[in-house]
């Protein structure tokens, strides 16, 4: 079987380098030339257009970073697309909302291919070792032959039925990721305001019950400095809105995940989007930003509203 990979960026090209080191036919396509020299090196060949990629290829692997990138490569909603998946399995790997994942699963039925949306979890440094998670949807023969393909990039393979629900999982697992970052930095910032030994700060959080892979990556890179991107801010802000629409859509109160992207927008708004997400530390070297304010003296004002209330009725009664 001849495989296909769309999209070598931040993880796209640790994934790709993985399939190829397992010995792995492998064609890619990428707007930049410099990641597919790295894997012609590998022995992988390079098409030169999209359509010489799926001509190329029985499945191609889909890591594009937005619905624009993914429907400008499939062809979608022009005369190419149907040449493009007729008699193949398109496996996409990138985050998007789940109901555009739903109509893409139909389009490429519609078209005579077989679709499986297989979402991951975990960032470059996972993408790099093979460790990634990955969340798989789609017709059960598709999936049989997804889960083999997809192997060499992943530690563990979760099978959850027809699309969209591998996208409904991956916005579930964002939300988690997106507001515990988040809070990390917040936590972050007070020990730092309240004179602690940041470095110990991190050794006791990696100690305690409290310890997650995330939280070690994060907070030793907030303690660093070192904020090489693993998941840079950029795509967390993108992901973060994705995820909003798809709480909206289910009628799910989301107002930490609403608190937690405003931090990571006001980093992005500062010309930080390429830093890694843990860069969501320097939100709170900013205190003249005015929701940063109104959030932090909130509970004092409340309080004193409060106070004030009490005291107006006692005098009254």
């Amino acid at each position: 079987m001849r495989l296909g990979f769309a999209g070598l960026g931040l993880m796209g090209l640790p994934m790709a380098i993985n399939l190829r080191r397992a010995g792995v036919d492998l064609t890619v396509f990428n707007r930049s030339a410099e990641p597919c020299g790295r894997l012609q090196g590998l022995g992988a060949s390079v098409a030169s257009s999209a359509d010489a990629l799926f001509g190329d290829c029985d499945a191609v692997i889909l890591m594009l970073p937005d619905d624009r990138a993914t429907d400008s490569v499939l062809g979608r909603g022009g005369p190419s697309f149907g040449a493009r998946v007729r008699g193949r399995l398109v496996i996409n790997m990138g985050t998007h909302a789940p109901a555009y994942s739903e109509a893409l699963d139909e389009d490429v039925r519609s078209a005579g291919g077989v679709f499986v949306e297989a979402p991951v979890s975990g960032s470059r440094a996972p993408a790099e070792t093979g460790d990634l998670l990955a969340m798989v949807a789609g017709a059960p023969e598709g999936v049989t032959r997804a889960r083999t393909i997809v192997q060499p990039m992943c530690r563990k393979i979760i099978v959850l039925g027809a699309p969209p629900s591998a996208m409904k999982m991956k916005m579930a697992v964002n939300h988690y990721l997106i507001t515990t970052v988040a809070a990390l930095g917040e936590a972050m910032n007070m020990a730092r305001r309240s004179g602690l030994d940041l470095e110990l700060y991190r050794q006791v959080l990696e100690l305690s019950p409290l310890r997650s892979d995330v939280a070690a990556q994060k907070s030793r890179k907030m303690v660093t400095g070192d904020l090489s991107p693993q998941a840079s801010i950029r795509d967390v802000v993108k992901n973060g809105g994705l995820v909003a629409a798809t709480a909206a859509a289910a009628g799910a109160a989301a107002p930490l995940l609403d608190w937690s992207v405003h931090l990571f927008r006001s980093v992005l708004e500062r010309d930080c989007g390429e830093l890694d997400m843990a860069a969501v530390l320097r939100a709170f070297d900013h205190p003249e930003d005015a929701m940063l304010e109104t959030l932090g003296r909130e509970p004092a004002e409340l309080a004193d509203e409060k106070s004030a209330r009490v005291r107006e009725e006692d005098e009254a009664s």
